[in-house]
């Protein structure tokens, strides 16, 4: 069984065991409990079994999802659940033409959405402001969190699908969505295959990240360099040339690097949520 110690230093990607947040993490874990090395062993995987997950499973995902906290207790979103093979590989092709879309037994896909208070509650003025989006779009990161340390609780691998906003309007249709909701975000969910493996991805150390009383970008950089360092190792295994940077640079580095995304914007108008 893999300690504590093993997986914070796997995390941020040291090999001294020594390390400062290393020592504070392990300091306070088994006051965390079990919760703490599920949150701590996360690790994204798309190579899945083809056994289906039970109702049961589907359902205390959802609960899960559904205990997160939630602005005013509003509820601005819901969860389309997708099991269907022939479904999910249409929208994995929509999604970037990504095979595990299709491969994982489940797909959940949450949906921003002010439909339902619409309909409850009538015209609703605020619903046409831009916080309102942002409301349900936190909302969900929270609610989706949530389902992902409970399927990996249970043994589960699970794999964000960003890219279910490539193509907003595809998605709607491929999923009967009404106006007044648009996908955020997928989350494949199944049994990880054994016989492929799946790493933990080191992440920034503390001090790139953490500022005391006020931001100071500059005290960053010295912390950024040694990531840059640790995560070498990480993008060549996966083969993966350059280093973190580089990916920041694909990522971001035109508009068109997005596909799709970067018309975000255009697409949240034509689904009737604000944008702007």
């Amino acid at each position: 069984m893999t300690s504590t110690r093993e997986q914070v230093a796997a995390r941020y990607g040291v090999r001294d065991e020594s390390d400062p947040t290393v020592e504070a993490v392990a300091a306070v874990a088994a006051d965390a409990g079990e919760v703490l090395d599920v949150v701590l062993g996360h690790r994204t995987v798309r190579d899945y079994l083809p056994e289906a997950l039970s109702d049961e499973v589907v359902t205390t995902l959802v609960a899960a999802a559904q205990s997160a906290a939630s602005s005013s207790n509003m509820q601005l979103w819901s969860v389309v659940v997708v099991t269907d093979s022939e479904r999910k590989a249409r929208l994995g092709a929509l999604a970037g033409d990504q095979e595990h879309v299709a491969a994982a037994p489940l797909l959940l896909v949450f949906v921003a959405d002010v439909a339902r208070a619409r309909s409850v509650a009538g015209d609703l003025p605020a619903t046409d402001l831009l916080d309102t989006t942002v409301v349900a779009v936190v909302d969900i990161g929270i609610a989706a969190q949530n389902a992902v340390l409970v399927a990996e609780s249970l043994g589960l691998g699970t794999c964000f699908i960003g890219a279910i906003r490539n193509d907003p309007a595809g998605v709607a249709a491929e999923l009967g969505l009404p106006p007044g909701t648009v996908a955020v975000v997928g989350v494949t969910v199944g049994r990880p295959d054994p016989a492929r493996r799946s790493f933990v991805k080191p992440r920034l150390p503390q001090q790139a990240v953490v500022h005391h009383e006020t931001y100071d970008l500059d005290a960053q950089a010295e912390a950024v360099a040694t990531y840059e360092s640790r995560v070498a190792g990480f993008y060549a295994a996966a083969g993966m040339p350059g280093g973190w940077s580089d990916r920041l640079t694909d990522r971001l580095g035109t508009p068109e690097a997005l596909n799709g995304r970067q018309h975000l914007r255009e697409a949240l108008a034509a689904r009737g949520l604000p944008s702007a």
